[in-house]
């Protein structure tokens, strides 16, 4: 099928080069996704999914402290930026376009790329507006892009939450997953139609809109890898969704559960997701804390119960998460979601959704909860995104450290190959891309660039895991580490077959422990020969993974 054009006519499918220069950014120079690693391709390794959420519902600002940054192609000059710089300069890949390219009335554009009006307004070399009438600076006036809808400047996204523009958006985020190449994506029900006035209203635009994304889907042979409900963005769930001290809410984010889950169905969304950055608490002197756990396992408990009733096929997830939105989550980490489950007897029902960045943000090693959750059979979904901690927690960010990266994805293909034997089975799994782009990198070309780089961060990871578990030096370690335990007593220990008493005569008979080095330095030593691979391969190396 031929790609769209619409809304970035001038960015083609994202193409692998692995011989690309370091100025020519809109290719991939790791990821390939017919590229067989250690038995399958990267795209059934990796199984990228773009995040609706972080690339078309966030613009650029910073809560209070900040106004919309980011230019769109289709923007009416909703932002200050696309005002004041990038208004009439910049197409999607962050090139000047000729005169040919805008229809500006009276406004031309001279061979030096200034803008000349024939009346009052002319525009200097610097990009800033002159009144040569008054002397003084007269108001921006929006320039079209190309992709504008039409030439009078009916942009698709033009800052409102009207189901129009619901839909426009939709268009172009197909249009650039379809342009990255990818097979899923990631949404939730608010990312495909605003709330209504009513609960019916809200539903026909949903049920209006679910109708679009099902043709879109069709045509370019994507699904979502994960669907979710939105249990955080309305007013309504400022105390919670599911711990809300007020019932009416809690019974309203079941209802919106249901409605989602029905939706998750229709779009053959591999998982479902749960998410909940508002289910916390701020004070305990307000807060029944179990109870409010309690709540929560009632929701799992209808979800998994109305997942059979429908038929749906897919997996329920659910994502730990820390202090976010300025509350102590109840699932702030993998252990302590692993235990609720445990403790309401739904351990084999979820799975969990990890990403990697909360645990930076807590203060613990970027791969933590991976290998937590893998642990214990528990992992299913990874996020690639990372986190700046050091900056007031900045979060999902772009990932680009390969050795961070290489550390969980060892994680993640170990159980994959059935090293471990837990997790979910192959086919399943993936890596959600619910990057966004920062503040300041506010040109269209950046969205694109965003994704290159975390996906080439983790295809690297990939060639270098596999590299780690073709050649078995760390498994020989490891086993060599805790080879005690294979007889004697220390199987008896390993098994949980002994006592106190038995340890304790055991002591006696032979004396104090003899200990051995960890080697730290000369494992960290070892991991980085594969993440950072001498020029000169040893003999014998064939290169082949």
């Amino acid at each position: 099928m031929a790609l769209m054009a619409k809304y970035f006519p001038s960015v083609t499918r994202i193409k692998y080069h692995p011989d690309a220069g370091p100025e020519d950014n809109m290719v991939f120079r790791h990821y390939n996704p017919t590229e067989t690693v250690h038995g399958r391709t990267m795209e059934e390794w990796l199984r990228f999914s773009p995040c609706y959420f972080n690339m078309f519902r966030y613009f650029g600002t910073d809560d209070h402290y900040g106004y919309r940054t980011h230019i769109r192609p289709w923007d009416e000059g909703y932002s200050w930026t696309a005002r004041h710089y990038g208004r009439a300069s910049y197409d999607m890949s962050g090139k000047y376009m000729d005169e040919s390219t805008y229809d500006v009335g009276k406004m031309s554009m001279s061979p030096h790329y200034s803008y000349v009006d024939v009346g009052k307004r002319s525009m200097s070399p610097h990009r800033d507006y002159v009144d040569v009438g008054k002397g003084g600076m007269s108001p921006p006036i929006p320039l079209p892009y190309v992709g504008y809808e039409d030439r009078k400047g009916q942009s698709w996204e033009n800052g409102s939450r009207s189901l129009p523009n619901y839909k426009r958006r939709m268009q172009a985020a197909f249009e650039f997953f379809s342009k990255l190449g990818v097979r899923f994506y990631s949404a939730c029900d608010r990312d495909f139609a605003p709330e209504g006035e009513t609960w019916d209203e809200t539903n026909r635009m949903l049920e209006e809109t679910t109708n679009i994304a099902c043709n879109l889907q069709l045509q370019s042979g994507m699904r979502p890898l994960y669907f979710a409900a939105d249990l955080f963005s309305h007013p309504r769930y400022m105390n919670g969704a599911a711990t809300n001290p007020e019932f009416h809410v809690f019974a309203y984010a079941c209802a919106q559960v249901k409605r989602a889950m029905d939706m998750a169905k229709r779009l053959q969304a591999e998982n479902f997701v749960f998410f909940h950055p508002r289910d916390g608490y701020q004070n305990p002197l307000q807060r029944q804390i179990y109870r409010d756990i309690q709540h929560l396992g009632h929701l799992y408990r209808m979800a998994a119960q109305y997942k059979d009733k429908i038929g749906y096929k897919g997996h329920l997830l659910i994502q730990p998460k820390p202090f976010d939105s300025l509350r102590h989550q109840y699932e702030c980490d993998a252990m302590s979601t692993m235990q609720m489950l445990r403790h309401f007897g739904m351990e084999r029902t979820y799975k969990l959704y990890i990403k990697p960045a909360w645990s930076r943000m807590m203060g613990r090693p970027y791969h933590h909860d991976v290998y937590m959750a893998s642990a214990f059979r528990m992992l299913g979904l990874v996020d690639a995104a990372d986190s700046y901690p050091e900056i007031n927690g900045t979060s999902d960010i772009c990932a680009s450290n390969v050795r961070d990266a290489t550390i969980v994805m060892k994680c993640y293909m170990e159980q994959k190959t059935g090293s471990f034997k837990s997790g979910m089975d192959y086919g399943h799994g993936g890596f959600t891309l619910s990057c966004r782009v920062l503040r300041e990198s506010f040109e269209p070309c950046d969205m694109f660039h965003g994704m290159i780089l975390t996906m080439d961060t983790y295809a690297c990871a990939l060639k270098n895991a596999a590299r780690i578990l073709s050649d078995g030096c760390f498994a020989r370690n490891l086993q060599q580490r805790y080879i005690s335990y294979k007889s004697g007593f220390g199987e008896k220990l390993d098994k949980g077959s002994t006592s106190f008493e038995e340890c304790a005569e055991y002591i006696r008979s032979h004396g104090d422990a003899q200990v051995q080095s960890s080697h730290q330095e000369q494992h960290e030593q070892m991991f980085n020969y594969y993440v950072h691979p001498s020029a000169k391969k040893p003999s014998g190396y064939s290169g082949h993974i």
